[in-house]
């Protein structure tokens, strides 16, 4: 009643999903997410600052060198 279960962490598979950020034209708000081979973005993050996009590019192993596509 109090306690809520824990969300299963994403899973992210390099051979079918793309790392991208989903970026407002707007208000410049970003999330961080992947992109399966069929175009549907999955929402993991919202990246407010670049210490939780470093964090997000860690904790899924993707490398700083790696560019990340941006959707608008």
């Amino acid at each position: 009643m109090f306690f809520s279960r824990k969300k299963p962490a994403h899973s992210y598979d390099p051979a079918t999903q793309q790392p991208a950020l989903r970026c407002s034209i707007c208000t410049g708000e970003q999330v961080a997410g992947f992109i399966s081979s069929d175009g549907h973005f999955e929402d993991v993050q919202l990246i407010r600052t670049p210490q939780e996009l470093d964090a997000f590019r860690a904790q899924y192993g993707i490398p700083p060198e790696c560019p990340l596509k941006k959707i608008y």
